[in-house]
């Protein structure tokens, strides 16, 4: 199942990805309240970090054998914090 669980998650991904675009455009051309957007915005980017990282955990854990039923969404403070 873990194919199925990671392209959920991909999924999940692309579908937030979409929903920033929208909301970037919608900034840009005027359409939207931007400070609410802003917080929107930011809201969504938080989501995607915490989407990629814990892909991430998952790709890593079956590389080295573990179960990656395992990984968890890390709080976005953790996830925020890291450096690229």
């Amino acid at each position: 199942m873990t194919g199925q669980e990671n392209a959920d998650i991909l999924g999940s991904i692309g579908k937030l990805v979409d929903a920033e675009k929208q909301l970037r455009a919608r900034i840009a051309d005027g359409t939207a309240d931007e400070a609410s957007a802003r917080e929107d915005l930011a809201a969504l980017e938080i989501k995607l970090d915490q989407c990629w990282d814990l892909l991430r955990q998952r790709r890593a854990r079956t590389e080295f054998g573990e179960d990656p039923g395992t990984a968890r969404v890390r709080p976005a403070a953790e996830v925020e914090g890291y450096e690229s």
